[in-house]
């Protein structure tokens, strides 16, 4: 469960983000305005990418921590989907500003000057960078926060391409083809789109509540693993995520003839279940349905004093019908 020590740790090391975005920029015009490189060039436009979606994620994490309130029930989690789109959508700005000095370039031809200096800044960047990334990918897997996650990946990214400035930049020192810097710069470009549009999508699935197969797995084997005979069928699942938080939406099928203390007990004992093996904060609205005759063949209660038909099999629980809308049957 997200604390307020956690909150505030995740946007102290946003923070930190944003400052080293502001000077590794800075280094990075430098160095571009000392080479006159386009691979520089491309280098820089997505440190100024950075730089905004640093201070985006900062702000989306101080609103995602804000309790919930009268206008937002389920809380504010679902900005960090909003802004880590759009830092997505600027990513793949950066890089088609990129593809047109790359090819602007090509067809005027230009020469390079002071190519010592560019590979020593620039490379010290791409260090900075990658530590950056590699600490903000583990923060936020375990804060469970897409913003760092995001940050981070697209900190190391930037270290991906910055290594490549440099290496272009050591080739085009050597051999004095001027040319090849320029192409290089069109390949990170088209490079930088496609990472812009995979944190689109990834946001552009938070936003629209695409289910994530493989969290709902690992929810549905946990209660296949642990399920009681009591609980007759778990159905109509619906898992949303806001931010760092889940909210799961579920039926569970109960024998009729218990009261509702004892069906609210049994109920009781599945939310726990989950809440105890989940590291994310989990809001639950179970509904309690009672047993029909369709139910007989699947109920593993042997002593069921109500049976109208016979047990059949039991029915191994699985995304297909934990999610289905209607209750489980040997069909």
């Amino acid at each position: 469960m997200a604390t307020k020590n956690s909150i505030k740790d995740k946007i102290g090391f946003q923070k930190i983000i944003a400052v080293f975005g502001i000077i590794l920029f800075v280094g990075k015009i430098i160095a571009w305005k000392l080479t006159d490189s386009d691979a520089v060039f491309s280098d820089a436009m997505e440190s100024i990418v950075n730089v905004i979606s640093a201070f985006m994620g900062l702000y989306s994490l101080h609103l995602a921590s804000k309790p919930k309130d009268e206008d937002h029930p389920y809380g504010h989690g679902k900005v960090e989907f909003v802004t880590s789109g759009i830092e997505g959508a600027l990513i793949a700005i950066a890089g088609i500003m990129i593809i047109y000095e790359g090819i602007n370039s090509l067809v005027t031809g230009k020469t390079l000057r002071e190519l010592d200096w560019g590979i020593a800044i620039i490379a010290a960047t791409a260090v900075v960078n990658y530590i950056l990334g590699y600490i903000s990918i583990k923060k936020g897997e375990k804060e469970n926060s897409l913003v760092l996650i995001s940050s981070g990946k697209h900190l190391q990214s930037d270290t991906i391409t910055t290594f490549g400035v440099v290496i272009s930049l050591v080739i085009v020192y050597f051999t004095r083809i001027f040319w090849i810097d320029s192409v290089v710069a069109l390949i990170f470009g088209c490079y930088i789109i496609f990472v812009g549009y995979k944190i689109v999508r990834k946001s552009l699935r938070g936003i629209m509540d695409e289910q994530d197969p493989e969290l709902l797995n690992n929810i549905i084997q946990l209660l296949e693993k642990n399920r009681k005979t009591e609980w007759i069928d778990i159905h109509n699942m619906k898992i949303q995520q806001f931010g760092s938080s889940l909210h799961i939406d579920a039926h569970i099928t109960l024998p009729y003839y218990y009261s509702l203390r004892e069906a609210h007990q049994e109920m009781e004992q599945v939310i726990l279940l989950l809440a105890k093996n989940t590291k994310r904060t989990v809001e639950f609205n179970f509904h309690m349905d009672d047993c029909k005759t369709i139910s007989c063949p699947v109920c593993q209660i042997m002593d069921c004093p109500v049976r109208e038909l016979p047990f059949v099999k039991r029915v191994k629980w699985t995304p297909a019908n934990v999610t289905s809308i209607e209750k489980h049957t040997v069909d």
